[in-house]
């Protein structure tokens, strides 16, 4: 039997950014540099047997604020290309962190794949005095290599964590993301997993053939505050919205204006779903909610169950 190939595709972000001086960790341009070079700059990258072990693409090249739809399909095609190869042991995903954890959870629901996906990133440009993409990506090449390791996870500053739970929660820090008090799944150390609990598991759906020709659903996100009303709602609804998810308050609670203009929007057929603006802990239905809720899952990720949800039913 050949040896297992570890596949990394590159979609640009931070980690392969730029800067003009190599103290400045915020003032740089995101997706300069392509992900063979990001490889080749690794320790141990020429040692001859990389050439055999590892299936290296540019997927995309962008900063990951400006993620969309296009992208999201090229990337699903390629990492379900790849998940059905019989010696490709697992894929390692480059991406910018603003939109990470949306990406994630995408591929995670679309995919549920039963080899590891492994999505990392960097806070620090690749000119950096002390970059942190390059243990990231050794750390998440040794999660992808792991036997038993499966479904989508992230793995950043050491830590990895379940598509459906991680979210960024610092805006420069090494150690951007939490799971909240889902907790990570493990942690690489020296290059060896330790876990803490089990990997992702999911359905994958059978949308990834046409995904490329595919119309994306128009599901938009409103959130509930104080002195909320329904004029973002209406105006949504003139524009031909299909799907609406509420960035609630606490237990899913929505402002009593705001509510009514989504309990109108769902008596016209737009499919509604309640998420917490809360960054830990997940929503309890109640027996005579009106609006349904997405329980654990974040505002973001809520949209992205919606809109494959609305995709899966035509």
């Amino acid at each position: 039997m050949s040896e297992q190939k570890i596949v990394v595709l590159g979609t640009g972000g931070t980690i392969a950014g730029k800067a003009t001086n190599a103290l400045d960790h915020t003032g740089y341009s995101a997706a300069q540099i392509g992900v063979h070079e990001l490889l080749a700059s690794l320790p141990g990258w020429h040692d001859g047997t990389s050439a055999e072990r590892y299936v290296v693409e540019q997927v995309a090249q962008l900063d990951s604020k400006d993620m969309g739809f296009d992208v999201w399909a090229k990337l699903a095609l390629r990492v379900s290309h790849f998940l059905a190869q019989e010696d490709v042991q697992g894929i390692v995903i480059t991406h910018g962190t603003d939109t990470l954890e949306e990406t994630a959870y995408f591929l995670q629901a679309l995919l549920a794949p039963t080899k590891p996906v492994v999505l990392t990133c960097a806070m620090r440009p690749a000119t950096a005095v002390a970059p942190d993409g390059p243990q990231n990506l050794l750390d998440a090449v040794a999660v992808a290599s792991s036997s038993g390791a499966s479904g989508v996870t992230v793995v950043c500053a050491g830590t990895i964590y379940g598509a459906e739970d991680v979210q960024k929660i610092h805006p420069y820090r090494l150690n951007a993301f939490s799971a909240g008090d889902a907790g990570p799944i493990g942690f690489v150390e020296e290059g060896r997993l330790r876990l803490l609990r089990n990997w992702p598991r999911g359905q994958a759906l059978t949308l990834v053939a046409g995904l490329a020709d595919a119309a994306w659903p128009r599901v938009e996100i409103v959130m509930s505050y104080a002195g909320a009303d329904g004029t973002v709602v209406r105006a949504l609804l003139k524009a031909g919205v299909q799907g609406l998810v509420v960035a609630a308050t606490g237990n899913g609670t929505v402002h009593q204006d705001l509510e009514a203009a989504l309990l109108l929007a769902q008596q016209q057929g737009v499919k509604v779903l309640r998420a917490t603006r809360c960054a830990e802990g997940r929503l309890l239905p109640g027996a005579n909610d009106a609006l349904p809720v997405a329980l654990g899952l974040s505002p973001v990720k809520a949209r992205i169950k919606l809109m494959l949800a609305l995709m899966q039913d035509r």
